[in-house]
């Protein structure tokens, strides 16, 4: 992957590796993006909502991406790409041990009453990933005024083009039919079907195996 400050011109957007100067504009994109989605609904309580999920974005798109080397963005922060890498991957790096613990202890708070289901599907998400190295995309959002604009795919393509050169699947969990279609586009297809752990939302996992 590119280092940082470096700007990859892909067709007409211009994305760049995300900096930490990011992180406060990364949290706001992403929950601008999918404060009213169905999984936003769904995994956090109704009270204080955006400001959870702002605090989610922050620290998992945000530091942990940004700190490991695996968030682009676009130049105004309007649409971002936050990925996890296989361990070891060149040119990112391990996610620190205080975002870790950050992570670790925040999350239930954020999730609140909502934690044990949403503990218990990112488990069942963990089990019916790839077997083998492949790289996650964990966060994927675009503001609803910069969207049509192909930023979701300028996002993508500098890891899927990474994943092409060295033999690497990338994989998702998807919450709506709408993220599919649009994935599709890039590669990616639905590998299986899975449910939340309450049954109360189907989740489609897709991968895109590596061109050859």
């Amino acid at each position: 992957m590119t280092g940082p400050g470096t700007t990859v011109q892909i067709g007409a957007p211009s994305v760049r590796p995300a900096e930490q100067r990011d992180v406060p504009r990364i949290a706001a994109t992403l929950t601008v993006a999918l404060a009213d989605s169905r999984w936003a609904r769904w995994a956090l309580p109704e009270d204080g909502r955006v400001q959870r999920l702002t605090r989610l974005h922050e620290l998992d798109a945000g530091h942990r991406a940004v700190s490991a080397g695996t968030g682009w963005v676009t130049e105004d922060v309007t649409a971002v790409a936050a990925w996890e890498a296989p361990a070891g991957a060149a040119g990112t790096r391990p996610v620190p041990a205080d975002v870790r613990a950050a992570l670790a202890r925040e999350l239930p708070h954020i999730t609140g009453p909502c934690a044990d289901r949403v503990a218990r599907t990112r488990e069942l998400l963990d089990a019916a990933r790839p077997a083998g190295p492949h790289w996650w995309l964990a966060h994927l959002g675009t503001r609803p005024s910069s969207r049509r604009r192909g930023y979701g795919g300028a996002l993508l393509a500098p890891v899927l083009e990474r994943c092409d050169a060295e033999g690497t699947p990338a994989a998702a969990a998807v919450w709506t039919w709408a993220g599919v279609r649009f994935l599709r586009k890039s590669g990616f297809d639905v590998d299986r079907e899975l449910q939340t752990a309450d049954g109360a939302l189907r989740i489609w996992l897709v991968v895109r195996p590596p061109a050859t």
